[in-house]
């Protein structure tokens, strides 16, 4: 299974330790077709890898989109493939592995020379070479909390619901928070990463049956019900793009986001000197008494598709590791948690590296995972509407995954 270097102390090791490397170009003629999320990390990669290897190949394109999760595997299906590579993460290397859409890469890593710390292997296989790390945090207005009479950061859930009713009370902001609670997959990840902060377990040991209907779970779901009534009125329609907007137009106070949008909250582009200038990016806060930071650990690496020509494969491969230099990172520095030689944590990954250090654990890589993760994104939203108690909706989001496990031959 997934090797254990996306735990904490190995990732913080790999951030630190690894060498510089060089590819060639591959194959030259061949068509590299790449799917891709929106934001500035990845298109940093792509654009290295372009400039690099763009003009030896036949062609040279590059989707980047937020729909990417939703369109990969329709996208992979056809042979040939629609495009050559996906930018993908954790989840959605098991989604398209469980397809069986995206190709063993072992050949590949010894031709070019990949550093071990980069391999993401499953089952004796390099399925991903991962180049940078993310994870939820704390994004704080310091003035604010100042204003509202917060001594602190908020270094736990409880402390953030505290912060945000003195910041209600003061009469500063009616909807001080801001979280990424968009029904579907958003809405889920947020359940994921409380019921890990939790200490909950998603499966029975050593089985695919869900365990998600407990002590935990009901815990998780009452934090997030309280979360919500401080969060503005249309939350469940908000991902990243419309929790960073809010956040860099003023009008929350505290956020819980993803590291990789601390960069260009941070600069000098669409927010305010008030806004950046006050803006404290921290771990992400523990729940209900535990130690570990309420959070998913992960990484974005690159994956190449089964069915392209192996020619078109290589050349993909070759171009984006070429892509993924200390020059590259340099260039980019603060846009991402690099696990590329040169990086020098600043500012922006402030909240990541803090959660790392915390233990945060990683988001599960088992093959069921994305079947359960589907069920809590269409079952959670009638909970937090109040229209169905927590138990209830476990028990809906138990009874859609075991559907869709049967189905998919996990449960008989």
């Amino acid at each position: 299974m997934l090797l254990k270097r996306l735990a904490a102390a190995s990732v913080v090791s790999g951030l630190m330790c690894s060498s510089a490397f060089a590819a060639d170009c591959g194959p030259e003629g061949q068509s590299i077709r790449i799917l891709a999320s929106d934001f500035p990390a990845i298109r940093a990669v792509v654009d290295q890898a372009r400039a690099n290897c763009g003009g030896a190949a036949a062609e040279f394109t590059a989707n980047h989109t937020t729909e990417a999760r939703q369109v990969m595997n329709a996208a992979l299906t056809p042979n040939p493939a629609e495009y050559t590579s996906v930018i993908l993460a954790n989840a959605t290397l098991t989604q398209v592995m469980n397809d069986g859409l995206v190709r063993p890469l072992n050949d590949l890593v010894d031709k070019y020379d990949i550093p071990q710390h980069l391999l993401i292997t499953v089952d004796g296989d390099v399925m991903a070479v991962a180049f940078m790390a993310n994870s939820q945090h704390l994004f704080s207005r310091q003035d604010i909390l100042q204003q509202a009479g917060v001594d602190s950061i908020p270094a736990t859930y409880e402390e953030v619901l505290a912060a945000a009713e003195k910041i209600r009370a003061a009469g500063i902001m009616e909807y001080p928070l801001v979280m990424n609670l968009q029904t579907g997959w958003n809405l889920a990840e947020v359940f994921n990463m409380l019921y890990l902060g939790h200490d909950g377990e998603f499966f029975e040991p050593g089985t695919a049956e869900p365990a998600v209907s407990s002590e935990e779970g009901i815990a998780t779901l009452e934090t997030m019900k309280a979360l919500v009534e401080y969060a503005h009125p249309d939350h469940l329609t908000h991902a990243s793009n419309e929790t960073q907007g809010l956040w860099e137009s003023g009008q929350a106070a505290l956020a819980v986001m993803w590291g990789s949008r601390g960069s260009p909250i941070l600069d000098d582009d669409g927010a305010s000197e008030a806004v950046t200038s006050n803006t404290i990016l921290s771990a992400a806060p523990t729940v209900g008494g535990g130690s570990t930071p309420a959070a998913t650990l992960w990484w974005d690496g690159i994956s190449i598709a089964a069915n392209v020509p192996d020619a078109d494969a290589e050349a993909t491969f070759a171009a984006l590791t070429s892509a993924l230099t200390a020059e590259m990172v340099a260039e980019n520095n603060d846009d991402a948690v690099w696990m590329i030689d040169g990086f020098e944590p600043g500012p922006a990954a402030a909240g990541v590296a803090a959660t790392i250090r915390g233990g945060a654990r990683p988001y599960p890589m088992i093959p069921q995972i994305a079947l359960l993760h589907a069920a809590l994104g269409s079952e959670l939203t009638d909970f937090l509407k109040g229209n169905e108690s927590a138990e209830k909706a476990l028990a809906d989001v138990e009874t859609a995954y075991r559907t869709s496990a049967k189905e998919a031959g996990f449960l008989n």
